[in-house]
């Protein structure tokens, strides 16, 4: 590539690469046979740098915002191939962003025979561990990949300007470390998985990109007292139980694996999330019916003011810290710490307007409300 080089993109490369020879060497040994091809360091740094500088640019004003691909057209099904490919260039980037900018849509990148990279076409379909890499705004890149054939990606580093941040997949291994942020580090979850797709996780997706700012509360089925915790009357309350969500969970595994469950489940979300932006909290239980939303969170009578909360995110480099529960944000957050300090078998997820997003969980280990900052594993 002509032009100056992008210098994170050189310095994250081997630890990328290094990422998926990993991963693809253990899924091989698990016998998985839909894998896509192992990323060298050259692949990793030409299309994170032409990435980083088309971020930059802008097309008729609007900065391009893509995702691409390391794979051969022969890899997927039916990919959409040019019939003279492009150079992976900031210039061809920048030209081709207002055409695949929807989400699902990525631009596959792949050697020519005299081992320059070039733009294929496009693709809806990837295999399994392929490397990705999106830009979500100028200067704002993620390297992702993804573990099924449905849900949301991986992410395994995100580059902003000159900083980088990689994913500690280590986190998933600490004893009291939630099932939904595991999930998003891409660890199997007994009892939260279903049909490859976490519905946690896309529900969190959904609350950040509408970007009103909400909080989701999830509250075990068996839980007596939760009523306890919310101002009444409740205004926007639920009866009965709205499930449509909870029947697309309950299908069988061969229909989930069908386009038509998929679409539906990704309209189903959308609407509980978009539920959140009202003001107040969203009430759902953990089979995912709705019980209410716009509700109003109050300290249980007899229960303690949180004063402080357990702060953490799962990127190296980051340590768990005591802090204010105000230092996380307004009241939103205090609420969702409040209740969660009451109702100890609850999860509570806030997304702000700024795309910051916080998973609040009791742990036991620490005897405290624990915070965890995941907008790097949302992007």
């Amino acid at each position: 590539m002509n032009g100056p080089a992008y210098p994170a993109a050189r310095a994250i490369a081997s630890r990328i690469q290094e990422h998926f020879s990993r991963h693809l060497a253990v899924a091989r040994v698990q016998g998985r046979g839909d894998l896509a091809p192992e990323p060298d360091e050259a692949c990793v740094e030409a299309i994170i740098d032409a990435a980083f500088w088309a971020s930059l640019r802008r097309e008729e004003g609007v900065t391009p915002t893509i995702s691409l691909a390391y794979m051969p057209p022969e890899g997927t099904a039916q990919p959409l191939t040019f019939e003279r490919p492009l150079p992976l260039s900031p210039a061809a980037l920048s030209r081709l962003a207002p055409a695949v900018e929807r989400p699902g849509i990525h631009l596959g990148v792949w050697r020519d025979g005299q081992g320059d990279f070039r733009i294929w076409g496009t693709t809806r379909q990837l295999p399994v561990y392929c490397f990705v890499l999106e830009v979500v705004a100028s200067g704002l890149l993620v390297v992702k990949h993804r573990t099924e054939s449905f849900g949301k990606f991986v992410n395994v580093a995100v580059l902003e300007g000159d900083q980088i941040k990689f994913v500690d997949e280590s986190t998933a291994r600490v004893p009291d470390c939630p099932g939904l942020v595991a999930s998003l580090l891409g660890v199997d979850v007994p009892g939260l998985q279903a049909d490859g797709a976490n519905v946690l996780v896309q529900l969190a997706a959904s609350m950040r990109a509408h970007r009103r700012g909400g909080a989701l509360l999830v509250i075990p089925s068996a839980n007596a007292t939760w009523e306890e915790s919310i101002v009444h009357p409740v205004l926007y309350s639920v009866a009965p139980l709205f499930s449509e969500l909870a029947a697309l969970m309950r299908i069988a595994p061969e229909e989930a694996e069908t386009h038509e469950w998929q679409q539906s489940l990704r309209r189903s979300v959308d609407a509980m999330a978009g539920l959140t932006a009202v003001d107040g909290a969203t009430l759902i239980n953990d089979r995912y019916e709705l019980i209410a939303f716009g509700t109003k969170i109050a300290r249980r009578r007899g229960s303690a003011q949180v004063e402080r909360i357990l702060m953490s995110e799962p990127v190296e480099g980051s340590v768990k810290e005591p802090v204010n529960p105000y230092q996380l944000g307004g009241t939103r957050h205090l609420s969702a710490a409040q209740f969660v300090n009451d109702q100890r078998d609850a999860t509570a997820l806030v997304a702000s307007q700024d795309g910051r997003f916080t998973i609040f969980k009791w742990s036991s280990c620490e005897d405290m409300v624990h915070a965890h900052r995941v907008e790097a594993l949302l992007l």
